[in-house]
């Protein structure tokens, strides 16, 4: 009976404890996984883009961000006060998959990120869901709309959308889980139809922002790769 009542207030402990931790989450503290990530085209000036930093010294963004020749542009990515030169593991494209994996060396973060692994969310994101984008400066959020939003020619190519457009490359997190939900890639312009005079006419409404998928992710990752 007494080991039976040990366990029981160990539970109820470590879930007041739980419960304490998650009250005390703010939306700032994403920000340790926001980085920029640069590159410098050749005779132009260097572009500034986003990405999320995932463990041991790696680094997805949006493929698009990185450029087509990322041995001309000599990506970089700007981490923990460190400029860092990247080494691309993997890339897509903004026309396929608009993922890039980058790699730079951990030795040269501090301990207190090197520790860190930022958990892929599981399950498809559901509309009405409410995301945080982050990036270095800042944190914002916003909510996962239906693909219903914007025009039927474009709902198969860009499926997963929040309320609104932000910076490429830029990381959302689940507001409630903290797991990375998917990376940004695009905005789409938001559409909505009216009656009027017995005709249906269609509007833009601002943009929605596309976001690459946690579950496209996870694929795009190399197996080999544990996080």
């Amino acid at each position: 009976m007494r080991q039976t009542a040990y366990f029981a207030s160990a539970i109820v402990v470590a879930s007041l404890l739980s419960a304490s931790v998650r009250a005390q989450w703010s939306d700032d503290d994403l920000r340790i996984y926001a980085v920029n990530v640069v590159k410098t085209p050749p005779f132009e000036k260097q572009v500034t883009g986003y990405g999320i930093y995932l463990g041991q010294g790696y680094v997805i963004t949006a493929a698009h961000v990185v450029g087509h020749w990322p041995f001309l542009t000599h990506p970089r990515v700007l981490i923990a006060g460190q400029d860092l030169p990247a080494k691309v593991v993997k890339e897509g494209s903004f026309e396929t998959t608009d993922l890039a994996l980058l790699s730079v060396d951990e030795a040269k973060l501090p301990i207190s990120l090197r520790l860190r692994r930022n958990p892929l969310c599981s399950g498809p994101p559901s509309i009405g869901t409410e995301v945080i984008d982050v990036v270095p400066e800042g944190t914002t959020r916003a909510r996962i709309i239906s693909p219903l939003s914007i025009t039927a020619q474009l709902r198969k190519r860009f499926d997963t959308l929040i309320d609104s457009e932000k910076g490429s490359g830029s990381g959302l997190f689940d507001a409630e889980r903290k797991c990375l939900m998917g990376i940004i890639s695009a905005k789409v312009e938001k559409y909505h139809t009216k009656l009027e005079n017995v005709r249906i006419r269609g509007y833009v409404d601002g943009f929605a922002g596309y976001f690459v998928s946690a579950a496209t992710i996870a694929k795009f990752l190399p197996a080999d790769l544990h996080l």
